[in-house]
């Protein structure tokens, strides 16, 4: 191996701060885990004059992608600027140009990753990722090499710090939802545009990464049935702590018989499940192998620093593979053809809250909706309203299909006895 190896870097923000911070400040550990200096070359930036929260050279700024991407003295190129098309045509640049490449960019990689990974293989190059999903958590690394010789059947977990920092203020300090993301965004959790974190989108593009990496099928983000928490209120809240459980913003992956689901939403976990005691910014990811059974990984899911940390630690394996030679051999197409499961294989428990007029007839007339649908009873409250006129029913359910469930949750909102069917979650854990 040379000297000394050269990265460059596209981004300046938040993120590409932290990883100068750790480069420079890591040196004689990275030296000692690959036998050589790691040095900054050059990093693209929109403005040159900017004041930056690291110390840099003022030659290794620039506004031209080029000299960073088509430099031949640059061997690594570390893209953590965002954004989507513009971005991924530097990536297939520096790819072309046979410069490995290490990214913490979701978006990109839950759109167009299959199609740079096969880039990165052709070129004999190194293409990771791992910043990209649970910032500061390993668990791309995890499902690649730590859990290889076992067969994944599910993951679940936290995947989005910010909404799970807003369900934890609304659950814990009964504070309002628009209070909480604004309090959010003064903190840095959450953009000045929320939506992508709110409504799922965000979560959803990790759990197609996680899915696709752990199941080993090309699972893109249209596979994954997304619901945001921006209509979670605080009586669901005050009914979920009531029945003993917690609500949390869960993506699940799950697979039977090859044939796969992938969901993101808000979701009733038993107060004494592991994932229910995970609050505020912090992410957590249960993994279930048919070996080794019940695993899970917890820690920041964002931060400079966290995610900075995920970003060198695959710089580090690509220096790695630069002394055996062996770059570029990592990448494999996925080994099983995607089949995801129709409705009717899809089974859960849901939390049901309705607001009904409150006489008699009521509760026998949604009752025989129930069961003429198949779907049980696990818990059940009924209270009265204000006015004594109109009451509200909250049903857990137990396990029945998505299919049967949807049919019903239709029927319901035509039944002349229901006023309206308020809100309805996925139940999951207990027995």
């Amino acid at each position: 191996m040379k000297q000394g190896i050269n990265v460059g870097l596209l981004g300046l923000g938040t993120v590409g701060t932290g990883v100068i911070s750790i480069i420079k400040q890591h040196q004689q550990e990275l030296k000692h885990q690959v036998g050589c200096a790691v040095n900054v070359a050059k990093v693209l930036v929109r403005d040159t004059d900017k004041k930056r929260g690291v110390e840099v050279e003022e030659n290794w700024l620039t506004t031209d992608p080029a000299e960073v991407c088509c430099d031949p003295e640059i061997d690594v190129v570390i893209e953590v600027m965002g954004g989507v098309e513009d971005t991924k045509e530097h990536l297939a640049n520096a790819l072309k140009n046979k410069k490995h490449v290490v990214t913490a960019n979701k978006d990109l990689m839950a759109l167009y990753g299959a199609e740079l990974l096969h880039l990165a293989s052709e070129n004999g190059c190194d293409l990771f990722y791992e910043a990209s999903v649970a910032g500061g958590i390993p668990i791309l690394r995890s499902l690649a090499d730590g859990l290889a010789a076992d067969r994944i059947t599910k993951m679940m977990g936290i995947v989005n710090g910010t909404t799970n920092y807003i369900l934890t203020k609304m659950s814990q300090e009964g504070s309002q939802y628009l209070d909480v993301l604004a309090q959010a965004q003064e903190l840095g959790f959450a953009e000045s545009d929320p939506t992508s974190d709110v409504e799922g989108l965000d979560a959803a593009r990790k759990m197609a990464i996680l899915s696709t990496l752990g199941f080993s099928m090309d699972v893109s983000l249209d596979d994954v049935s997304v619901k945001g928490i921006s209509q979670v209120t605080d009586r669901d809240l005050h009914y979920c702590e009531q029945l003993g459980y917690t609500m949390k913003l869960i993506g699940i992956a799950k697979r039977d018989d090859d044939r796969i689901e992938v969901s993101v939403g808000p979701t009733l976990l038993p107060n004494d499940h592991p994932l229910a005691a995970v609050n505020n910014e912090y992410n957590a990811v249960y993994v279930y192998g048919e070996a080794v059974g019940e695993t899970m990984f917890y820690g920041p899911g964002a931060g400079s620093l966290p995610t900075a940390t995920a970003v060198v630690s695959d710089l580090v394996t690509v220096m790695k593979n630069m002394r055996l030679g062996v770059n570029g051999h990592t990448v494999h197409a996925p080994l099983h053809e995607k089949v995801l499961k129709e409705d009717k294989e899809i089974d859960s428990k849901y939390f049901l809250r309705m607001r009904v007029t409150d006489k008699a007839g009521t509760f026998s007339a949604i009752t025989s909706l129930f069961a003429e649908y198949e779907v049980s009873f696990e818990k059940l409250l009924q209270l009265p309203l204000d006015g004594g006129e109109e009451a509200e029913v909250i049903v857990i359910t137990h396990h029945t299909s998505k299919e049967n469930y949807q049919k019903l949750y239709e029927r319901l909102q035509a039944l002349e006895v229901v006023e309206n069917v308020e809100s309805s979650y996925r139940v999951e854990g207990g027995q």
